[in-house]
């Protein structure tokens, strides 16, 4: 089983650039997407079932903002879209799907603000989603999405220039931390601990084409499922958005 998350900074626009096409090279069995930046009325046929896939998606109440969806080739027992936080709720940053054989969430975390005005939100969310997973860890669960902090210095081209910037200050890489203390596995590090592998770079200076990045898009799986974990990649060469898609492979 293959399954991939993308931040697509906007549905449509990525579907514009030839998602359609990128979707069936992929030919993945789920697909969790971040930031679709649309409301229902805005769907069409062809955001609602590409390849005939069924679709899920939670939208934000402010137009043009966050929000996240699912295609899936199998239908899931049970959703849900609630974190519990009026807030964050309210922006459409949650799905959780239960599958006969594990549970997917899917999240997009709040960024911050550049100012940080937003950390005291964030790190509220992140307390909600830490309580939120120790009920479930001992489950078979895949967490996945935009989680707006790189871990390590080895997750950001300019470790020692970001120290004190949001996405790298230290309250923000302890939730990581707690997170993995929880018994939550970061896929990608399993299979590969070198440096140089991002998932979003900024909007200036070429800085996806000097490779200046961040590894901000996670998918961290619970302890029992770990040893059905067969690989994990991120899809560097897939352009469409400041983000690309990283993806995990299952032992069916």
């Amino acid at each position: 089983m293959k399954i991939i998350s993308w931040n697509v900074n906007g549905l449509r626009a990525v579907f514009n650039k030839g998602f359609s096409k990128l979707f069936k090279e992929i030919n993945a069995d789920i697909v969790c997407l971040q930031e679709i930046k649309l409301q229902e009325s805005q769907l069409t046929k062809q955001l609602i079932s590409p390849n005939n896939f069924l679709s899920y998606f939670s939208f934000a109440d402010k137009k043009g903002y966050s929000g996240v969806g699912v295609y899936t080739k199998e239908k899931p027992l049970k959703i849900e879209n609630q974190l519990g936080l009026g807030k964050f709720d309210q922006e459409g940053r949650m799905l959780k799907l239960k599958y006969p054989d594990f549970t997917l969430v899917n999240f997009y975390i709040p960024h911050g603000g550049r100012q940080k005005e937003n950390l005291s939100y964030k790190l509220e969310v992140y307390e909600l989603l830490l309580n939120f997973l120790s009920k479930i860890k001992n489950q078979n669960v895949i967490v996945i999405g935009d989680f707006n902090i790189a871990h390590q210095e080895i997750d950001l081209a300019r470790p020692k220039d970001n120290q004190k910037n949001i996405m790298f200050t230290p309250e923000e890489r302890r939730k990581l931390d707690e997170i993995i203390q929880l018994g939550f596995i970061d896929s990608f590090r399993i299979f590969n601990k070198k440096g140089g592998n991002y998932t979003w770079w900024p909007y200036f200076v070429d800085a996806r084409e000097r490779n200046l990045g961040w590894r901000i898009d996670y998918i961290f799986v619970s302890k029992p499922l770990w040893n059905k974990l067969k690989g994990a990649f991120i899809l560097k060469d897939v352009y469409g958005s400041d983000h690309c898609p990283v993806g995990i492979e299952l032992i069916n």
